[in-house]
């Protein structure tokens, strides 16, 4: 096996890194104090091409391999995880799908925008009755003469806020179950669609989240994403993919946990020497550095998959669940090598802590990865 990246990998990750450095870190509090939208920062994303890393040239993308856009995602969450939200979400989520299920036509106005950055993309799937079950689908979209009728409230909306092309699951057939959800593209703009409330979060407070009213919202049949009664298909291949970018926030999160203990461990001294010289201190470093190496190894072994075309919804749930566990153990653990320090706003890692516990939970939950897993291993 090859653990080398290649050279565009290396200047990618070099990339991601430097932005996260210069452009991020030193904004992230006051973005997470005051729930502000990073805008400023996403555009400038865009401009690096980190908005559509996968997609290919000819539709806005940068073309480059899902390696590569785990790399820049896990760089980009280092310096502040709800910017590495944002743009997993537009990557993973909103272009992907697009990009796998729409026709040219499709790609040409809707996926390009994506791409580039000229536009945000959110997916809308949950629904306030329908979270880890998310067959229970209530939304509905009739059809008409011209198109589809939406109607329904759809919950925890990543970059619902700003978003300006949503992926919308409904039912087309309330009769059929999961066989009946189809996937609609819808303009975030159009008549109809409105923000109903956004969420206040205990952690990644820059990244908005909605909930989002469709009332009579028409589509045409152009909008529809794949076939009638597929949607269900798309949410659950967009998810396998969408969870390699939680997980690569989650190592981003880790990774500067671990960075910061390091550092901390070094200059406070306690009983004449610096605290790093104890073992217990040695000891917490030591296991965090386990934990976020082989988090590393499954999320990158995810994406590899992916590039080679093979199926990795196992691979993925591995990554999703064995990162988010290890961003939650780090943040704790930073959190304890701070003392009292790190139990305030004035350092760090308090908000590391807060900021992981949702890679525990969005995109399918741990006890979904598990059902994942369980189903693979058991056949």
């Amino acid at each position: 096996m090859n653990f080398e990246l290649s050279g565009e990998q290396e200047l990618i990750q070099k990339t991601a890194r430097e932005f996260a450095d210069r452009e991020i870190m030193p904004h992230a509090a006051a973005w997470d104090r005051d729930a502000q939208f990073p805008a400023e920062a996403v555009s400038k994303l865009a401009g690096l091409g980190f908005m559509g890393v996968f997609v290919p040239q000819e539709w806005g993308g940068s073309g480059l391999d899902h390696l590569s856009y785990t790399l820049a995602v896990e760089e980009i969450s280092r310096g502040d995880a709800s910017v590495g939200v944002i743009m997993s979400v537009n990557n993973s989520l909103a272009s992907w799908p697009i990009l796998q299920f729409g026709d040219d036509a499709q790609k040409e106005r809707w996926l390009k925008p994506l791409a580039t950055g000229a536009k945000l993309g959110a997916y809308c799937l949950s629904e306030p009755q329908a979270g880890t079950d998310a067959a229970a689908q209530k939304a509905t979209a009739k059809p008409d003469a011209d198109g589809y009728i939406l109607n329904g409230t759809k919950n925890f909306i990543t970059n619902g806020v700003h978003a300006d092309t949503l992926i919308v699951f409904c039912m087309t057939d309330l009769a059929a179950g999961h066989k009946g959800i189809s996937a609609f593209i819808v303009d975030a703009h159009a008549t109809g669609v409105s923000v109903a409330k956004t969420e206040k979060k205990m952690g990644i407070r820059a990244s908005d989240t909605a909930q989002i009213n469709l009332d009579d919202v028409r589509v045409g049949r152009d909008q529809r994403l794949g076939a009638e009664g597929d949607g269900f298909k798309v949410a659950m291949q967009t998810l396998d993919g969408g969870r390699i970018g939680i997980a690569a926030q989650a190592l981003g999160i880790a990774g500067a946990a671990l960075e910061h203990s390091i550092r901390y461990s070094k200059e406070r001294e306690q009983f004449g020497r610096p605290i790093g010289s104890f073992q217990a201190i040695q000891f917490k470093i030591a296991d965090m550095a386990m934990r976020l190496d082989a988090s590393r190894l499954l999320t990158y072994r995810a994406a590899a998959i992916k590039d080679a075309g093979k199926r990795h919804s196992m691979e993925s749930a591995m990554a999703k669940l064995m990162a988010s566990t290890t961003a939650v153990h780090c943040g704790e653990e930073a959190v304890q090598i701070f003392g009292g320090n790190g139990y305030s706003k004035e350092y760090p890692v308090e908000k590391l802590m807060r900021d992981a516990k949702i890679c525990d939970i969005y995109e399918g939950t741990n006890e979904v990865q598990r059902m994942v897993i369980s189903a693979a291993v058991m056949g």
